[in-house]
């Protein structure tokens, strides 16, 4: 496979979307422990409305049907967690507009929208313990491969994983300093992030194909 279209794209939003429904249980008792439980019925929600959005997108544009999945996530679950992720949607959208299919290097382009909407409506930084420690690594990952020019659309993915994975291990021993997981403070080092884990769903899901 050398690139995406839209009907794959859509494909690939359907896995997240039973991915994140597969690990509902998971991501509450991994919310429920630092915050208020909510984690995993707002990713399965909010990923169902976005898989339903661009499975029925009749267009030719991946940046366009993503922006508009994005918006059907943000009106499903307009929760924190679900603003961040919507926005991190619709930045990948941006970065995507006008293109037909995405490549590796689109994948890679992908990737940094994700991470750029979080760190953008977040105002988080890496090391913080959050989504974006595990997608900042994904998308390094994955451009480097590009850049590296050994890479194709599922060494790309592969690369993207990876990176996601270490990233999730490395929120162990960080300290959360946003959300109600901040309250706990020193008592969070050694828990994986529950909002890391749920991106690590997504980033799994879209790079399934590999």
């Amino acid at each position: 496979m050398e690139s995406l279209g839209v009907a794959e794209l859509a494909k690939l939003f359907a896995v997240v979307a039973q991915n994140m429904a597969d690990h509902e249980e998971t991501l509450r008792e991994m919310d429920a422990a630092l915050g208020d439980g909510d984690l995993g019925i707002t990713m399965r929600k909010g990923f169902a409305a976005l898989a339903e959005s661009v499975g029925t997108y009749e267009g030719n544009d991946c940046g366009e049907m993503l922006m508009k999945g994005g918006m059907a996530m943000a009106g499903a679950v307009p929760s924190t967690m679900g603003t961040l992720m919507a926005s991190a949607l619709m930045q990948a959208g941006r970065g995507l507009r006008g293109q037909g299919a995405i490549d590796a290097a689109g994948l890679a382009t992908l990737l940094e929208g994700l991470r750029d909407g979080v760190a953008k409506r977040g105002k988080c930084q890496e090391g913080d313990c959050t989504l974006l420690d595990v997608l900042a690594p994904a998308a390094r990952s994955a451009r480097a491969k590009v850049d590296d020019e050994d890479g194709g659309l599922t060494e790309v993915a592969q690369a993207a994983r990876a990176g996601a994975s270490e990233g999730l291990e490395a929120t162990k021993g960080m300290v959360p300093r946003f959300g109600k997981a901040a309250v706990f403070g020193d008592k969070a080092v050694g828990l994986v992030d529950q909002g890391g884990q749920a991106s690590v769903y997504l980033i799994e899901g879209l790079t399934s194909f590999a």
